[in-house]
């Protein structure tokens, strides 16, 4: 170990009460009705904003879409897209995942919807990311960008709160 602990949050605080009512109501489709004590912000290196809420961080924002983290035990619910051993290094080196490593299309869910990204062997979920096309649609394609990646184990957002 280089002695390095990885990225760190910065610009952190607690929420102001209407900021943290606005953010639980956006987040109510997530998280359903969570009513944490506190709910803290901050700020990754890469410019991405993560929400504490009670002093862990549950919910980041990239690109101005709200998604849970992998650590939320949220994850559970969301419709989630299997993907073939050959695909989790690239899932997990941040690539988006293409149609072709898709073995499995749990749920159902339209385009532009969350929807967890898990391995083939275990179930883990990999990443979480943001369907390009309806679960429909995407249990028919044979090529193409399927999900567009916004988190997964190993990123900046992963090695904050790891």
């Amino acid at each position: 170990m280089n002695g390095d602990s990885g990225p760190k949050l910065r610009k952190r605080r607690v929420m102001r009460r209407r900021d943290a009512r606005r953010l639980k109501e956006e987040a109510r489709a997530l998280l359903g009705a969570v009513e944490p004590n506190t709910v803290g912000q901050a700020e990754i290196d890469d410019g991405t904003i993560v929400y504490l809420l009670d002093g862990v961080v549950r919910l980041a924002r990239k690109d101005d879409t709200l998604f849970p983290t992998l650590t939320n035990p949220v994850l559970e619910g969301l419709p989630s897209v299997v993907v073939d051993m050959g695909a989790v290094p690239f899932v997990c080196n941040g690539a988006d995942v293409m149609a072709p490593g898709i073995v499995e299309v749990r749920g159902n869910f339209e385009e532009s919807e969350l929807v967890v990204v898990r391995d083939l062997r275990h179930g883990k979920a990999l990443a979480v990311g943001k369907a390009l096309v309806a679960s429909e649609e995407m249990r028919g394609m044979k090529k193409g960008k399927a999900v567009r990646n916004l988190h997964y184990v190993g990123d900046r957002i992963w090695k904050t709160i790891g």
